[in-house]
C-alpha cells in the first residue's frame, strides 16, 4: 500500500530509516514511527516493493534505502488515479512498464449470454475441487512454459496469489479444468475472496485454442458462482492482451479502473 499526503511538509530533522528484517524497513522520527517499506517476491521471481508513509520526504528516504539495498529490477504497483504515489515512485527512478485493466464480471447467464455455451466435441469440464492433482500440475507447467516462451509472466495480473516455494500452484482445489481424451487442456482459477471472487487465470494450451474452450470454462465458472448467490466477480487483463480484454468485454464485464506496474531497471 502506497500512501502520501496531499501537501508536503517542512522537515527539520530527517527520519532514520532502518532495515528491520529481510523484507521490511521502518522510518522513525523523534522516536515515533513515520513510515514503513516492504518487499515481496512473486512466483515468477520478481521483487515488488511498497511504501506506506504520510509525508513525501519520508517516502523518498524509505524508497532510497530500499532501492539501494535490493537488486534490480524492482517493481511497484499503483492505482492509475493515484498520481501522487506514481510521482513518488518516478522520483525513485521507476517508470511505467504496463497497464492492467480491472473488470467487474457479471455472473448471471442472462447478462453474460453464456447460458447455452458448451465445450467443443470431445471436451468435458471438471468442476473446481474435482480435478486430479497430477495432471493439473502437468497442465500448469505446460501453460507456464508457453507463457514464458511468448509474452512472459510480466503480462500476467499484477496481483499474484501466494504459493509454496516448491510449487507453481497456490491451491489445486481452486481450479476448474477442461479435459480432452486423457489429459487436461485448459483451466480457470477462482479465488473465493471475501468481498468478490477473483478470476485469476483462464488458460488453454496453444494447440487447443480458438475452439471455444476458454469461453466454456468461463461460462461454467460464472454459472457456478451465480448459483451460489454471487452477483459478480473480479478479473484483470493486460491492456496489451486483446484476446483477454475482448473475451471479458464480450460477456458484459465492466472496466472499472486500471493499475500501473512500475519498474526500476
Amino acid at each position: 500500500m502506497n500512501s502520501l499526503p496531499s501537501q508536503p511538509r517542512s522537515d527539520h530533522r530527517p527520519p532514520v530509516v532502518t532495515r528491520v528484517s529481510d523484507t521490511e524497513w521502518h522510518a522513525v522520527e523523534d522516536g515515533l514511527p513515520v513510515g514503513r517499506g516492504d518487499v515481496s517476491q512473486r512466483p515468477d521471481g520478481r521483487l515488488f516493493v511498497s511504501v506506506d508513509a504520510w509525508h513525501a520526504p519520508v517516502f523518498d528516504r524509505i524508497a532510497a534505502a530500499m532501492t539501494a539495498a535490493l537488486p534490480a529490477p524492482l517493481y511497484a504497483v499503483v492505482d492509475e488515479t493515484d498520481h501522487e504515489s506514481a510521482a513518488a515512485w518516478h522520483r525513485a527512478g521507476f517508470t511505467t512498464g504496463r497497464r492492467e485493466w480491472g473488470y467487474v464480471v457479471p455472473t448471471d447467464p442472462r447478462v453474460t449470454g453464456l447460458g447455452p455455451v458448451r465445450p467443443p466435441a470431445g471436451v468435458t469440464l471438471v468442476p473446481a475441487g474435482e480435478a486430479e492433482e497430477a495432471p493439473l500440475r502437468t497442465l500448469d507447467r505446460l501453460v507456464r512454459a508457453e507463457v514464458e516462451a511468448g509474452a512472459g509472466w510480466r503480462t500476467m495480473p499484477a496481483e499474484v496469489l501466494p504459493r509454496p516455494a516448491w510449487s507453481t500452484m497456490a491451491d489445486p482445489s481452486k481450479y476448474a479444468v477442461a479435459r480432452e481424451a486423457d489429459r487436461y487442456v485448459g483451466m480457470v482459477r477462482v479465488a473465493p475472496l471475501t468481498r468478490q471472487p477473483r478470476i485469476g487465470l483462464v488458460a488453454v494450451l496453444t494447440e487447443r485454442r480458438r475452439r471455444g474452450i476458454a469461453r466454456a470454462l468461463l461460462a461454467h465458472t460464472l454459472a457456478s458462482l451465480h448459483h451460489a448467490g454471487t452477483v459478480s466477480a473480479w478479473a484483470e487483463a493486460d491492456e496489451a492482451n486483446p484476446a483477454a480484454t475482448a473475451l471479458l468485454e464480450s460477456i458484459g464485464a465492466r472496466r472499472t479502473g486500471a493499475a500501473l506496474e512500475l519498474v526500476r531497471p
